[in-house]
């Protein structure tokens, strides 16, 4: 149901009247017809209690403004995700359903049509590229198959693979055996993946311990509880959305001093190795069921690892980690962290910590800040922005942007040109608008409004040939 948003938000902002009211682009900033439009924005706007949702096209980032009456109207989506610069993906992630995803492409006339297919996507905690793929993960009940006699399933990774050139869908067999997230470890405890990362034709991914599943706590007569621990054990149902939890687990992890990282060879994930180090906790930024990417490869090969330490959120002391916000390396060749390399985040922060991180070109890295220390107790906004150098270990503070009581949101990941970073911010008071990150400076100047109520991501296609 894709059609152009012309006649629809010219409407719309007629029926919002003077308080709605938008420039008249008096100034030249309207993309030129026929002119190169290879940018494009994912955004949404909410009119009259009307949302609607647009992809738009433009020539430059860096400055002027769009309308989303230029846009391609779509339904929407949880994550857009660039595939390189030929296809964007968007995925709807529907509460625990699977949700409908279809790809896009540029004209030769730099308009955005649809591709054919369309998909009903499993339900996904995390997202990434990997070869030919947009791939996705979760964990969840493994094969009927294989409950216990208690009818307890065991937990598996379930995986969703989108092969963008071929525009097939496909998820994996949960009967096979490597795909298994129960005592992933060697602790007894299920797994989730947090981030896909494509390194030397591998997946690099972190495994965040998740606890005991009813499975685990009765596995081999209760041997995966720690002593002392017993209490922690679920004896009724409770909790909700993503916090919920079943009679009889254990939930969340009983090591949070210590970060895993897994190395699979390729998207089947049949062979495996395990990185472990007691520098950092578990290497995930946590919103809801979403599991942020922390694993990051650089131009030079090497591989960053942040942890936010999001385990002293816990409200059991047993279950939270001593250890900051931090990140830790493994160099360019090698499956080992790096004995030498450490970097306390906290300790360069007035102890905050980071809900996301994205690499953004040299030895730079771009970290969503949370504006006080985590606590179980607190409630934490993550409302600045930060430029990590891994090579001098300096966290600098992002300036020239909004106020951070201004700023509602950020887009889901910045896209990162010639040596600029471009990060959508949206407002409370205003317009959207895309910032013009200098990584040297960690200065940000506002480069392209956007008329609408948010955007969702920026990024540059090609057109299809």
């Amino acid at each position: 149901m894709n059609r152009t948003f012309q006649t629809i938000v010219a409407g719309l902002l007629v029926i919002c009247g003077v308080a709605c009211e938008t420039p008249s682009h008096n100034d030249g900033t309207t993309p030129t017809p026929g002119a190169e439009r290879p940018y494009v924005i994912a955004s949404q706007g909410t009119f009259s209690n009307t949302t609607t949702n647009a992809l738009l096209t433009t020539e430059s980032l860096g400055s002027g403004v769009v309308g989303m009456e230029q846009g391609l109207v779509n339904d929407g989506a949880s994550y857009w995700v660039f595939w390189g610069d030929k296809y964007l993906y968007g995925l709807t992630y529907n509460q625990g359903n699977a949700g409908t995803t279809r790809s896009y492409v540029m004209n030769a006339d730099y308009t955005l049509s649809a591709r054919s297919a369309e998909y009903a996507v499993r339900r996904f905690t995390t997202v990434g590229i990997y070869d030919k793929y947009v791939m996705t993960t979760s964990t969840g009940d493994g094969p009927t198959e294989w409950a216990d006699e208690n009818g307890y399933l065991p937990k598996s990774i379930l995986q969703s693979l989108l092969d963008v050139e071929a525009e097939t869908y496909t998820t994996n067999n949960t009967l096979e055996e490597h795909y298994l997230a129960e005592n992933f470890l060697g602790n007894g405890e299920f797994i989730t993946l947090a981030g896909i990362e494509e390194v030397e034709g591998k997946i690099y991914s972190a495994a965040v311990p998740m606890g005991l599943s009813q499975y685990g706590v009765k596995a081999e007569g209760g041997k995966w509880i720690r002593e002392g621990y017993e209490d922690l054990v679920k004896t009724e149902a409770g909790g909700s959305g993503s916090g919920s939890y079943k009679e009889g687990e254990l939930q969340w992890t009983q090591y949070p001093n210590e970060c895993w990282v897994v190395i699979f060879d390729d998207e089947t994930l049949a062979q495996r190795r395990l990185l472990r180090t007691d520098k950092i906790s578990y290497a995930a930024g946590r919103n809801k069921s979403q599991y942020y990417q922390m694993v990051w490869a650089t131009d030079s090969g090497d591989v960053y690892v942040f942890s936010p330490s999001y385990a002293k959120t816990m409200s059991d002391a047993r279950q939270q980690t001593t250890l900051p916000a931090g990140v830790v390396r493994i160099k360019s060749g090698s499956e080992e962290f790096d004995p030498d390399y450490y970097v306390n985040i906290e300790e360069l922060s007035d102890g905050r910590s980071f809900l996301r991180t994205w690499y953004v070109g040299g030895s730079n890295f771009l970290l969503l800040m949370y504006d006080s220390p985590l606590t179980p107790a607190k409630t934490m906004t993550a409302n600045q922005l930060a430029i990590f150098n891994a090579d001098s270990g300096v966290l600098t503070p992002v300036t020239g942007l909004p106020s951070s009581s201004s700023i509602s949101g950020f887009g889901n990941s910045p896209f990162a040109e010639n040596g600029k970073v471009y990060m959508p911010v949206t407002l409370t008071d205003g317009y959207p608008a895309i910032y013009v990150i200098d990584p040297a400076t960690a200065v940000a100047t506002k480069g392209l409004t956007v008329e609408a109520t948010q955007i969702g991501a920026v990024g540059r296609l090609q057109p299809n040939s």
